[in-house]
């Protein structure tokens, strides 16, 4: 097994736990719960297939799901979100299409802070809005796109500053 595959299985087990263990347990102003589990979807490389994408979001979501016992709300999120990468990636870096950069990922450096936060926050409001309006069955959408924005800042702000933690580190 490459080091490549192995980084993202390492990934993949880490941020679930830190999701299940730590950030499950956060509950910010009765609102505001943050998820950096799906940084895992955000950091895939650029030239992987959608089909596996979309198999990868399956799995993030089901183990989420199964930790949290929300029978499938992640799930359907997270492969909601991984539909919408590739057209949001092509959107943000259009030079992408033609380009067959082997094991591209998402950084800070890669995209600079406004592509990234434009990235992010996209896919980002994708899946919360689409776990909350699941969660409540019902259209408080007021309520919704309240919890939605607050736990997307709460999120967002997380996984940029993971993100350069991360590239700052790797960078020595």
């Amino acid at each position: 097994m490459n080091n490549f595959i192995l980084k993202h299985i390492i990934r993949f087990v880490f941020l679930v736990i830190i999701q299940v263990l730590v950030l499950n347990n956060t509950l910010f102003m009765g609102y505001v719960n943050p998820y950096i589990y799906i940084l895992f979807l955000l950091l895939l490389p650029f030239d992987t297939p959608r089909w596996l994408n979309l198999v990868l979001a399956f799995c993030l979501g089901i183990s989420v799901d199964a930790f949290q016992n929300t029978m499938g709300l992640h799930t359907f999120s997270c492969v909601l979100m991984a539909y919408f990468r590739q057209p949001i990636l092509h959107f943000l870096l259009p030079q992408l299409k033609n380009k067959k950069q082997s094991n591209l990922e998402f950084s800070l450096q890669e995209f600079g802070l406004q592509r990234a936060l434009i990235y992010t926050g996209t896919l980002v409001f994708i899946h919360h809005f689409s776990l909350f309006i699941l969660e409540a069955f019902q259209l408080e959408l007021i309520r919704i796109l309240i919890r939605t924005l607050l736990s997307s800042i709460i999120s967002i702000t997380l996984i940029i500053i993971i993100q350069y933690l991360l590239f700052k580190e790797a960078k020595r």
